[in-house]
Order: C-alpha cells, then sequence, then structure tokens
C-alpha cells in the first residue's frame, strides 16, 4: 500500500481540499501510473456535491486521467514503464454478463467506476484522478498516441467518448445531417469529431456568442435557439440531434427538426423530466435515446480516431488549488471549453 497525495472532498457542505489516501499494491495485472492531467467534467461537481443523492465520502474525484506508466505487474503484456496512457470513467467491472461480454462494460450492472463506487471487494472505496498516482488493471487502461498531448488528451477520457460513441452508432458520416445541442466541454469535442466523420454538423445554441468559435471547431452551421424562425427553418433537416447540455428544453420541440427516422441522444441528465408528447415520435418515426460513455474498446478506438485526425479537447490548465473556483466557473459555463488540472502543482 502507497500514501499519495489527493484533492478531495470530505462532505457536501465542504469545499475540496488537501488528502492523502491510499493506493494499492500493484498486483500481477495492474498497472501503476503517475498521474500528469486530470479533466475536470461537470459530473465530478454533481458527485462531489452529492445532488445526485449517491455520494460516498471521502470523495476524490477525477475520471479524465492522463498520465505515464510507473510499474507494472508480472502478467501485463499491454504496457511498459513510459508508456502514455489514459484512464476514464471506468476501472473494473464484472467481466462475465452479457454487456462485458460486448465489450460495452458501461452498461454492466456491477461497474467500478472510477471514483464514487465500491471497489469488486465491496469494501474499498475507489478514488479518481484529483491525486498524484493510480492503479489499474491493464485491461482498463489505454494506450494515448504518440503525437496527442497530454494535458488536451485528458478530457477525451469522459467527453471525447461520451461523444464519439452516440455519433459512431447512429452512423454519423457523409451525408448525414448532424445537430449539437450545446457548445460546452461536451459540445465542443461533438462539433470536432462529428466534422472528422465528415457529416454536415449544425450547431444549436441558446446566444450566437461562440458561433466564430463553433465554425473554428468544424460547425457548418450556427443557429440560435431563442429564435422561433429557427425552428421553422430547421423542421424535419436533421438525421441525428446530439444534446449535450443538462438543462430542461422542450424536447418535442426539438425532436421535430429530426428527419423521418431520425434520433435524439441524451448524454445530459436534466434535474426535472421533460415531457414528451407521443405525437413528436410517432409522426416521422424518429426516436429519443441516450447515451452513456464507452466501453474500453471503443474509447481506444475514440483515441486512435482522434490521433489519426489530431482532435484534442480545447482547454484551461489549472493549479489545484484553483479547483473550488473552477466548479463555479464550470456551473456559469465560463469556460472554452474544460478545465485540466495540472497535478505536477499538487505534488
Amino acid at each position: 500500500m502507497q500514501q499519495v497525495k489527493a484533492y478531495g472532498i470530505l462532505s457536501a457542505a465542504l469545499p475540496l481540499g488537501p488528502l492523502q489516501i491510499v493506493r494499492r499494491d500493484v498486483d500481477a495485472d495492474d498497472v501503476a501510473i503517475d498521474i500528469a492531467y486530470c479533466g475536470v467534467c461537470h459530473s465530478d461537481i454533481h458527485q462531489a456535491r452529492n445532488e445526485w443523492g449517491n455520494s460516498l465520502y471521502p470523495m476524490v474525484p477525477g475520471h479524465e486521467i492522463a498520465g505515464i506508466v510507473s510499474k507494472v505487474g508480472a502478467k501485463v503484456t499491454r504496457f511498459k514503464v513510459g508508456d502514455k496512457v489514459g484512464v476514464g470513467c471506468l476501472v473494473d467491472s464484472c467481466r462475465e454478463c452479457p454487456d462485458c461480454k460486448d465489450n460495452l462494460e458501461q452498461f454492466c450492472s456491477r461497474p467500478v467506476f472510477t471514483y464514487n463506487c465500491l471497489e469488486k471487494d465491496n469494501k474499498t472505496l475507489a478514488q479518481g484522478g484529483y491525486s498524484t498516482k493510480i492503479v489499474v488493471h491493464q485491461d482498463f487502461v489505454l494506450h494515448i498516441p504518440d503525437n496527442l498531448p497530454l494535458d488536451k488528451v485528458a478530457p477525451l477520457l469522459c467527453a471525447g467518448v461520451t461523444t464519439y460513441s452516440p455519433l459512431r452508432h447512429w452512423n454519423a458520416g457523409p451525408g448525414k445531417r448532424v445537430a449539437v445541442i450545446g457548445l460546452g466541454g461536451l459540445g465542443h469535442m461533438a462539433v470536432k469529431i462529428a466534422h472528422a466523420m465528415k457529416a454536415e454538423v449544425t450547431v444549436l445554441t441558446r446566444t450566437l456568442d461562440k458561433k466564430d468559435d463553433a465554425k473554428r471547431l468544424g460547425a457548418d452551421c450556427v443557429y440560435e435557439t431563442r429564435d422561433p424562425k429557427t425552428f421553422e427553418n430547421l423542421l424535419r433537416h436533421f438525421d441525428l440531434i446530439i444534446n449535450t447540455v443538462s438543462v430542461k428544453l422542450d424536447w418535442g420541440q426539438y425532436l421535430g427538426l429530426l428527419k423521418r427516422d431520425g434520433t435524439m441522444v441524451l448524454l445530459g441528465v436534466p434535474s426535472d423530466a421533460p415531457q414528451v408528447h407521443a405525437f413528436s415520435l410517432i409522426m416521422g418515426r424518429r426516436s429519443l435515446a441516450g447515451s452513456l460513455i464507452g466501453g474500453i474498446k471503443e474509447t481506444q478506438e475514440m483515441l486512435e480516431f482522434c490521433g489519426k485526425h489530431n482532435i484534442t479537447a480545447d482547454i484551461e490548465l489549472i493549479p489545484i488549488n484553483k479547483i473550488n473556483e473552477a466548479y463555479e466557473r464550470v456551473i456559469k459555463a465560463d469556460v472554452k471549453y474544460r478545465f485540466v488540472i495540472d497535478i505536477a502543482s499538487l505534488k
């Protein structure tokens, strides 16, 4: 066992601060990683503040982890000391259910998430990437392409695969019209990836403040959703809509923008459950769907795709002592487009 420095939270009422946590010894199938950078996901805030009602304390958040292998177990064959690697939202699963066997570990009924979760021994509390080191089974460690910088690649471990997965599953590509609702941490990755897949990409945003950014990121068109004419002009226009926001929207209004057999995929989770009239779906044989991160195989595929197309996140690098301020700025959408913690500031 090894004591390591971390930054975490002891209760929902407190700010994050310095902690000491314990990492296990490296077993035969384990990879030890010196963490260099960790992205800040909005779900870190939800869980730190117990906004989903399932938080376990003490908690060290962070599931967008990028670093360097420092040690490998005797049975590890896929990694060596010095490799650039990542760890995303999962560090284990049951390995036995149909979902795991289909490489869709995110849908396992007994997943082990990177933090705010009990490990497979049902006693040890998993702790995340706001820390200097982590030890993970080799099956849940990911290779990072050499051409991608670790700081800008860290958010791909959640935001990247969360958007790549539905775009790939619903066949975004040449000849397809894809809309992205929201241009934040998830939305800006969805635009980059859909553009690289050669889809026609439209950003639907409340204001046009980020229009220039959207075009720079790869959007072909940008429309303001406060303008009622947007919903008239784009009626039955899209094959696929990726909804990245967690605010309450009139989903029926957006479903009207889909062509026959089109799909709107939910990535954000509003606090209030919107109502959807059946006619919004049945009149165009439309689908309202959801998507959750991605399995390990698909996450590796996403990283290789991003390496091929030189895709990384747009980030603001912060020291660890700015994390509480960063949380408040995320809530205000005051970041372009993902905070990443420089873990050297914790050492």
